[in-house]
């Protein structure tokens, strides 16, 4: 099969719409303006008015006064790496004719992540377009000891896709193909610059979907799902990417290629060494490519948004679920009042059903809508019944569905348009995860503008955000480490599936002890020698930050 070009990432397309409009107007003028000249790359790929909305408000955002430097908002110690010089840029320039960038005003939506709460000062980005030329770049720049930062979709939540001082930026957008598909194994190969939304249109025609799905699946690419080990909304049914993933191909930090592309199910021979790339963010390694195996695309879809009580009952209601749903139940997400307030005042949106405490959403995805459908309606007539729920609507055409699914995935938009937002993503047992809330709204009281929560109830998997007006110094002292340490008490994680980035680095050791963080220590040491991977990011420094 030969290799199929995919669409210009949506993140390519954030950096573009900056350079050309200087952050004026939405992103359907940039691609206007964009397909005129690169009218090819775009034909097969049209964003989602999400996606266009969510970029609308980053354009928006980017018109705001200069964000401070993370350096020197957190007071971080430059490591003793290389400074870029002109012979640099002339190698790169050689090597990528066309495909390095050093314009200032482009660089600005790479330097900063997309919710503004962290920036760089790279001066520098690399683009290329495949393996070789990654590794010649990883190898160039571990001789000079010049620090680097592997970069997908940038949409990262906790500061690890953008530079904390003047890293390289390699960005993998335009390592966009498509490789192979197996139709019959349902394995996908493609380069690691593949933006998730176009994997999952392309896998659609022929029956197949990816295992993961996400708010950010516009823009968000595969390696950087892989390298943050993503979780998504149906984790619970089609599981984590340590086990969805078959194979990578990485290049590490003196420039090898390590070939580990494996498309076989069982491979029971020696290390399993991928399993060491998926999650660390880029500090082992630059993953370039993926093979991933892909479940059929469900025939019959159904979404239930239910209303209740309290969150009792929403456990209640998951109880329930597992036991009448079963193998059909993909999805069990939750949310709080305050969410569907949160929509309603900031993006305008409507609650489908009457207000209440909670509310859970329940996707359920088989092969036979009439059996489905009859195994819902069981479930639904009993936890009416005995008043686990109190009201509910259920959707079966793609377009109420994608009407209630959009109250969920947008949340993490409509925060933005409060300020500034302090994001948490934890892991706790299910009798303690609505108290966290609980304890947290009590604590900030009138210093924050509001407190929401919602999650993947399915899998323990709470996101707990709060905001204000702008960055507040105070306000973030009575979050942290409060929340870290609460979560640590009760035996969660302080990152369920976003990683821990720059921002979450040095609170490893709440999840963490001191044995196992030192002996990720000896492995980053073993792989990276001199540091250059993607530095200041997952681990706690050595730079005396």
């Amino acid at each position: 099969m030969a290799p199929l070009r995919l669409p210009v990432s949506m993140g390519y397309l954030r950096q573009y719409l900056t350079l050309t409009n200087n952050g004026n107007g939405c992103l359907h003028r940039a691609v206007a303006s964009y397909t005129r000249m690169h009218t090819k790359s775009l034909v097969m790929y049209q964003p989602s008015s999400v996606q266009s909305r969510k970029f609308c408000l980053q354009s928006r955002s980017l018109q705001k006064e200069e964000l401070e430097l993370t350096s020197v908002r957190y007071n971080v110690q430059r490591g003793d790496f290389a400074r870029i010089s002109s012979e640099d840029v002339a190698v790169f320039e050689k090597l990528l004719p066309g495909r390095v960038i050093a314009d200032p005003e482009e660089l600005v939506g790479y330097n900063t992540d997309w919710l503004r709460m962290c920036r760089g000062n790279s001066k520098l980005l690399l683009r290329p377009k495949t393996t070789e030329e990654v590794s010649e770049i990883v190898k160039y720049c571990n001789s000079r000891n010049l620090a680097v930062m592997p970069q997908g979709g940038n949409t990262g939540l906790v500061g690890g896709s953008v530079p904390v001082f003047d890293e390289i930026i390699i960005s993998t957008s335009l390592m966009n193909k498509i490789v192979s598909v197996d139709e019959i194994s349902g394995t996908l190969v493609c380069q690691a610059g593949c933006v998730l939304e176009a994997l999952n249109t392309h896998l659609s025609d022929i029956g197949l979907m990816m295992p993961l799905d996400l708010g950010a699946k516009g823009s968000c690419q595969i390696g950087g799902n892989i390298s943050t080990n993503a979780g998504g909304l149906r984790l619970m049914r089609y599981g984590s990417l340590h086990g969805s993933v078959l194979g990578l191909e990485v290049v590490q930090a003196d420039g090898t290629i390590l070939d580990c592309l494996s498309t076989l199910r069982k491979d029971n021979t020696g290390y399993d060494l991928k399993q060491l790339f998926i999650g660390s963010e880029g500090t082992l390694g630059i993953i370039t490519a993926v093979s991933i195996l892909c479940p059929r695309k469900p025939q019959s879809i159904n979404l239930a948004i239910l209303g209740v009580s309290n969150f009792e009952n929403c456990l209640k209601a998951l109880k329930e679920a597992k036991g009448m749903l079963g193998e059909i139940l993909s999805a069990f997400e939750f949310m709080d009042s305050p969410c569907i307030d949160l929509v309603r005042s900031n993006l305008k949106l409507s609650n489908p059903i009457s207000d209440k405490p909670f509310y859970v959403l329940i996707e359920t995805a088989g092969s036979n809508g009439t059996h489905d459908e009859e195994k819902l309606n069981l479930f639904l007539e009993k936890v009416l019944g005995e008043g686990i729920v109190e009201d509910g609507t259920v959707a079966t055409d793609s377009t109420k569905i994608q009407s209630i699914w959009s109250i969920r995935e947008r949340l993490a938009e409509a925060l933005l348009h409060d300020g500034y937002v302090y994001k948490y993503d934890i892991s706790l047992p299910l009798a303690n995860f609505y108290d966290l809330v609980v304890d947290m709204r009590e604590r900030v009281d009138d210093s924050a503008t509001r407190v929401v929560a919602y999650g993947h109830l399915g899998d323990g998997n709470l996101h707990l955000n709060i905001t204000s007006p702008a960055y507040d110094h105070d306000l973030l002292d009575k979050i942290e480490p409060f929340i870290y340490e609460w979560t640590s008490r009760y035996k969660g994680s302080i990152s369920a599936e976003h990683g821990l980035g720059f921002k979450k680095k040095d609170f490893i050791h709440f999840s963490k002890t001191q044995n196992a963080v030192e002996l990720m220590q000896q492995i980053k040491d073993l792989m990276d020698p001199k540091g250059i991977l993607n530095p200041y990011k997952m681990l706690p420094e050595k730079y005396g930050d």
